[in-house]
């Protein structure tokens, strides 16, 4: 089998195989290579690859049911949508197939909210080196410096301004503000989190001011910073929020969630062909059955802290820069700016990290990764930087 496909439209450099298969934590591709995943797609794959229950799901609702269209209930979909409401704190939920359709809606939404209460406000403020999505609302609310002049003109209406700058966000709140929207942890931009004290600031403040409150929590909801939804970490609710990635434990769904108060859509204003499918809702149950079972969590957080005390002492040895994250969320700072070479190393060594950026290493193993994999992970993450050392050297 060719381990390249000329039909594809050029997005992306891929390497030179084709993955095959995968089971849990690991991947294997066309030559029988294995690869110790620690980028499950993208924080996508919560559970690993493969796993049972994701499969079992599959399987059962498969011959039961696929879709039947958005305009009809279904057993999956209202159960899922029941779940998010019961540990969320919220109420209304729409299912989408990715982050970004997800982060549409909630701009949708926002807007729709501002034409109804607050005379007419639309503009949303957003966080400098936020990573929204790529549809072209979403990127137009993110602020990711490389997207600044793509596919111009952009969506107005975004305003943006720095992390951790509560009185840069208070500044910027005008009357044609209807919303602040943010990620509790800027994944892209390196695992940089918002603080407790600030998300707790801003729920105050938008409070006060009137302005909706929305939370990407693409990346860091379904347990992956160790809480099911990392704004629970600060103790505060906001009005809208996302969901994806982890949601679907590999398969695309997402979900816009907001309060009754703020769900303020009329018919025709929002839908989606696959919304709420009972094939994908199916397994966003399962995924919500296995996370939310004791236990579960306290094991993502002690194993984050775990494999952040391996990484410390890797970057003392190689005199590297601070890790940092939370539950499996995790960023290794690299002083040289050769994180992706890195990456390239380790890849060829069979162990699959992300550079977000020249000094960023990332990783997002599987929520359920072992201490046995994590072991692993540091042996080949040392091999591929003592290979960049003596390289450099």
């Amino acid at each position: 089998m060719n381990s390249y496909c000329d039909a594809l439209m050029e997005v992306t450099v891929r390497p030179n195989v084709t993955m095959m298969s995968g089971h849990g934590s690991w991947l294997i591709d066309n030559h029988g290579q294995r690869y110790l995943d620690f980028v499950q797609g993208w924080a996508v794959n919560c559970l690993g690859h493969t796993p049972a229950v994701i499969a079992d799901a599959i399987a059962a609702q498969a011959r039961t049911l696929i879709s039947c269209s958005p305009a009809f209930y279904n057993a999956p979909m209202m159960q899922l949508a029941e779940q998010i409401a019961l540990h969320s704190g919220l109420h209304k939920v729409f299912f989408a197939c990715s982050g970004a359709e997800a982060n549409e809606g909630a701009i949708k939404l926002a807007r729709k909210f501002g034409s109804l209460h607050r005379n007419g406000a639309f503009e949303i403020i957003t966080l400098e080196n936020s990573f929204h999505g790529r549809t072209l609302a979403a990127m137009s609310a993110s602020g990711k410096p490389q997207w600044q002049d793509l596919f111009e003109p952009k969506v107005p209406g975004f305003r943006k301004v720095p992390i951790n700058d509560i009185d840069a966000i208070a500044a910027a709140i005008n009357a044609n503000t209807v919303a602040v929207m943010l990620e509790p942890v800027q994944g892209e931009a390196g695992v940089v989190a918002a603080d407790i004290n600030y998300l707790q600031a801003l729920r105050e403040l938008t409070r006060a001011r009137g302005v909706l409150l929305i939370l990407d929590e693409i990346q860091t909801g379904v347990g992956r910073t160790g809480s099911l939804f990392a704004y629970q970490r600060a103790g505060i609710v906001p009005d809208i929020f996302t969901l994806g990635k982890g949601l679907g434990g590999g398969v695309p769904l997402a979900a816009l969630v907001a309060h009754a108060d703020v769900s303020c859509f009329d018919h025709g204003d929002q839908g989606g062909t696959f919304s709420g499918n009972p094939l994908t809702t199916a397994v966003g149950c399962a995924v919500m059955n296995e996370v939310t079972q004791p236990e579960f969590l306290n094991n993502v957080h002690t194993s984050g802290i775990y494999f952040r005390e391996q990484l410390t002492a890797l970057s003392k040895q190689f005199a590297l820069g601070a890790v940092r994250g939370d539950g499996l969320l995790i960023a290794l700072e690299i002083p040289a700016n050769n994180a992706s070479a890195i990456a390239a190393r380790a890849f060829d060594l069979g162990f699959l990290i992300n550079a977000t950026r020249p000094n960023i290493l990332r990783f997002m193993p599987a929520l359920n990764v072992t201490r046995e994999e994590i072991d692993q992970a540091v042996e080949l993450l040392q091999a591929a930087l003592a290979t960049a050392e003596l390289s450099a050297a």
